[in-house]
């Protein structure tokens, strides 16, 4: 029976140090693949965030969005984008509490530029995709536009309550840390995304390993009987909700954990 692997990409898949891929990570999933094991990366960013470098070192396939948006041997198999209508609600929120929001969807990224950004996390992200050089759409009043999820920076917790009042209504609200939230439609998961693609293939669960570092990829750990934290996971209590804690990412983890595991 093949094995598959599901990986998270910031502070998995990439150094926790600089954000580099480490070149050992790239060779063990190559390796891992010539083995006839499945690799997928299973992430929160929504596939047209998926940079080409992590396209580059070959994968089987992609659960983005957090289980929104899969693409399984090259085929898009699954697509659950939310209504105009819903979006629409979600922005006029983000602009009555004056969070800074940002929208994803398959095929853009999008800040609310209707007024300035505020939260220096969010500016940062701005320019980084800025120099990435994605098309970053700002009439958001648009009738056709729609997102997959979202995240937003906040100052003030009653800015985070008051939004709520009307995100929970649609989305479950994940703690990234700080100030920074993530916002997923309920119902939608990594585990989610992870159950489509067992079903899919016809793997067992004893055969499937999710490799992350955040509260993000809890419904990883909680979903398989393989479940590996990164050792510059955060936060620490991570540690005791896994089967196996892996050396940092920036310290061969991924390739000691495939190769712990037999991948390779």
């Amino acid at each position: 029976m093949i094995k598959i692997a599901f990986f998270d990409i910031d502070g998995t898949l990439t150094s926790e140090i600089d954000g580099s891929i480490p070149e050992s990570a790239m060779e063990a999933i190559r390796q891992s693949r010539q083995n006839g094991n499945l690799m997928f990366i299973n992430t929160g960013r929504c596939f047209q965030n998926v940079e080409q470098r992590f396209r580059d070192i070959g994968f089987d396939g992609y659960i983005c969005g957090c289980g929104t948006n899969i693409y399984c041997g090259g085929q898009d198999v699954f697509y659950m984008p939310q209504t105009h209508e819903v979006t629409g609600n979600i922005l006029q929120q983000a602009r009555k509490t004056n969070v800074d929001i940002l929208f994803e969807s398959r095929s853009m990224v999008c800040f609310d530029l209707s007024r300035p950004l505020r939260h220096p996390h969010a500016l940062r992200q701005y320019r980084i995709f800025e120099k990435l050089g994605y098309t970053m759409p700002e009439w958001l009043d648009n009738p056709n536009f729609f997102c997959d999820k979202f995240v937003i920076w906040y100052e003030h917790p009653k800015q985070l309550s008051d939004f709520r009042t009307v995100s929970d209504k649609y989305f479950d609200c994940i703690d990234r840390g700080d100030t920074f939230r993530e916002f997923v439609p309920h119902g939608y998961s990594k585990a989610t995304g992870m159950e489509y693609v067992l079903d899919h293939y016809g793997i067992p669960k004893e055969h499937a390993f999710a490799f992350g570092d955040s509260n993000n990829d809890l419904p990883m750990f909680s979903c398989l009987p393989n479940s590996i934290a990164m050792g510059n996971a955060a936060p620490a209590s991570l540690f005791t909700l896994v089967s196996h804690v892996t050396a940092k990412a920036s310290e061969d983890g991924i390739a000691k954990a495939l190769k712990h595991f037999g991948f390779f």
